[in-house]
């Protein structure tokens, strides 16, 4: 079976003005009910037990840092994957990166290829690190972020390249 979504066709000169349209174009498929806070996600994780679908769709290295456990991992650019994986449209779906951008383009595809119950979470988990709740990591298990710091540079003698 084929499945195409329609996409707008407008094309721009520059590129970075063609990737906002198209990221505004993505939100706007969203309806604004579905789009919740790192709060809202978190009460509604703490009412199920952990027991819902969350899908982060950062890098692999990204989620392996730290993720909201049982989430499930589905890089960014694997949306085509999730009909696969979730073959009921009014499955509920929970999908948050590390700010919100890669997640608005991936529940926008949601919603085009006829999700009805897929939710953006507006912050990512720099949000829900911020707040304080829990993170996990298959390393150290459950870490808390007691400051969360972009662009934290070290100072380390040596560091191999892998």
């Amino acid at each position: 079976m084929l499945c195409f979504c329609a996409i707008s066709t407008v094309s721009f000169a520059d590129p970075k003005e063609g990737e906002k349209a198209f990221v505004t174009e993505m939100k706007k498929a969203i309806p604004a009910d579905r789009i919740i806070s790192v709060d809202e996600l978190h009460s509604r994780w703490e009412k199920a037990q952990g027991k819902i679908i969350l899908v982060d769709v950062r890098t692999e290295a990204e989620f392996d840092c730290g993720h909201v456990l049982n989430s499930n991992n589905v890089d960014s650019g694997h949306a085509y994957t999730m009909p696969k994986l979730f073959p009921d449209a009014n499955t509920e779906i929970y999908v948050y990166c590390r700010t919100q951008h890669r997640a608005t383009y991936f529940t926008g595809m949601l919603y085009k290829y006829g999700y009805k119950n897929a939710y953006l979470v507006e912050g990512g988990i720099v949000g829900w690190a911020e707040k304080g709740y829990p993170l996990v990591n298959k390393y150290m298990g459950e870490v808390k972020v007691t400051k969360y710091e972009n662009g934290l540079k070290e100072d380390y003698q040596h560091r191999d390249n892998k």
